[in-house]
């Protein structure tokens, strides 16, 4: 396992983490159960993974509750990454619904103060505001109060973790360039690159030191072969908002990637996590996760063979050419 700083905050993160909203969600087809999933985060630990990233929301605090289980007696060997701004207390959710926001310094408190009971905590290592809207993004007091928090020891460092959709680029950029921010959570793989290459450019225009968190890297399982266009998925399938439509363009767009990765002998897999590594502003990758063997698969990736300069341009020029894929399927 290979290990990067996050941001300007001098924790180093393993570039492969450990996303836990799998834990506390039954969203991907499969309800785990504690012993299970107290079981992958220690294999995963035992792998390397050092990073766990999670949100107060994930089950009502289901997955910190389970993390704090797993590593007790075991805090200063891991590195807590959680989310707030979700008013779960006042709230319920119903299916995939969004539940109201309040991202404020009188809730920033009371959440912090919650998160760290489950986590058995007393301090966070990044504390991020979840899926915020752009007057969140602007809001000064907010910013100085994360800032403040920073001081007294109670976070090590604060980021945002950007939208539940592609897009939310207006947040991502302001909070880059004008936040004190060491981490952005972001959509990024090899078949849904913008807004995440804006963002690198930012980071690196403003030569500022912000880490990238990178989920959905397996575009929902099209880059891993767990869905393709024949797979019927139930309702409360989180991957079910993936139209047939996209999926069937997306396994003509992964034909594309198929002798770039034989050139090295990789599958489709190795090539798209690979692809991600290969951008230094990335700092972790958080992959969807509900098994053993896929913790094993997503680990062995982090290994720094990954690839060069030319190549990334390729790729990056196949798909500003759709991939060279005719309009009807492009």
């Amino acid at each position: 396992m290979k290990y990067r700083k996050l941001g300007n905050s001098g924790i180093k993160v393993s570039e492969i983490g450990f996303g836990t909203w799998t834990l506390g969600l039954d969203w991907w087809g499969k309800k785990l159960e504690e012993d299970e999933s107290i079981k992958m985060l220690k294999h995963a630990y035992d792998l390397g993974i050092n990073f766990f990233e999670t949100a107060d929301m994930y089950g009502k605090g289901k997955s910190e509750k389970i993390l704090s289980k797993a590593f007790k007696d075991m805090r200063n060997d891991v590195i807590y990454s959680t989310k707030w701004g979700y008013d779960m207390y006042g709230a319920e959710q119903i299916g995939h619904n969004e539940i109201p926001q309040k991202h404020n310094n009188d809730f920033l408190s009371f959440a912090l103060a919650e998160s760290m009971k489950r986590l058995q905590t007393d301090f966070i290592d990044v504390y991020s505001l979840h899926n915020p809207k752009m007057d969140a993004i602007k809001n000064d007091l907010l910013f100085d109060e994360l800032d403040n928090l920073v001081k007294s020891g109670k976070i090590k460092s604060h980021g945002v973790a950007l939208g539940p959709a592609i897009g939310w680029k207006d947040e991502g950029l302001y909070a880059i360039e004008n936040r004190n921010i060491v981490s952005l959570q972001t959509v990024y793989n090899i078949l849904e690159q913008d807004p995440a290459r804006e963002f690198f450019n930012a980071i690196d225009k403003k030569n500022k030191s912000v880490g990238i968190m990178v989920r959905v890297p397996d575009a929902s399982g099209v880059l891993t072969g767990k869905v393709n266009e024949n797979t019927v998925m139930d309702k409360n399938d989180h991957r079910s908002i993936r139209k047939k439509e996209w999926i069937v363009r997306a396994m003509k767009k992964i034909e594309k990637l198929k002798p770039l990765a034989d050139s090295h002998g990789w599958n489709i897999t190795e090539i798209a996590i690979k692809y991600i590594l290969s951008q230094e502003q990335v700092s972790v990758i958080l992959p969807t996760v509900t098994s053993i063997e896929e913790i094993d698969v997503f680990a062995q990736l982090s290994d720094g063979n990954y690839l060069n300069m030319a190549e990334k341009k390729d790729i990056e020029q196949m798909y500003e050419n759709n991939f060279y894929l005719p309009d009807i399927l492009a």
